[in-house]
């Protein structure tokens, strides 16, 4: 894919995960990354049908924490990451589509405590794949589009 074909996005954007029924979450996109990582509380493993799956609760707007999101998704894997910090911790893997600007693909996305940075989600290089371009001195270049 040429530079021509590609979108172009800022530092930070807005998306949705709507398989977890999250809509307008602003993240930090990090080439720096090369898994996506989602704040989430309460993790729950747990079996469905005979498939691992996890349950967490999401608080989507960093203004409003009295919000809560409860997901359920199956468990993708289970992966050594290591943190911004330099320590590597286990954590849950789970594959969801994402939806920014009008494009909609799955990414992987490990769930840990985040509560101490300033955004929710990170957006890694995984994730962006090769069909965007990053501009880092600009921020929320696309907007979703509803069809």
């Amino acid at each position: 894919m040429n530079s021509d074909t590609k979108t172009i996005i800022g530092r930070l954007e807005s998306i949705e995960l709507p398989d977890l029924a999250i809509t307008d979450l602003q993240v930090r996109v990090d080439t720096g990354a090369k898994t996506s990582s989602l704040h989430v509380d309460n993790i729950v493993r747990l079996m469905k049908k005979g498939k691992p799956y996890v349950t967490f609760d999401i608080h989507p707007d960093i203004h409003n924490v009295s919000r809560l999101v409860s997901c359920t998704a199956p468990l993708s894997d289970i992966r050594k990451v290591k943190s911004s910090n330099g320590e590597a911790e286990q954590r849950y893997v789970i594959k969801t589509p994402i939806t920014l600007g009008d494009k909609t693909w799955a990414i992987e996305i490990t769930l840990t405590d985040r509560s101490d940075m300033n955004y929710l989600m990170l957006l890694g290089r995984e994730a962006l794949g090769d069909q965007f371009l990053v501009d880092p001195s600009l921020v929320f270049l696309q907007t979703i589009t509803k069809n």
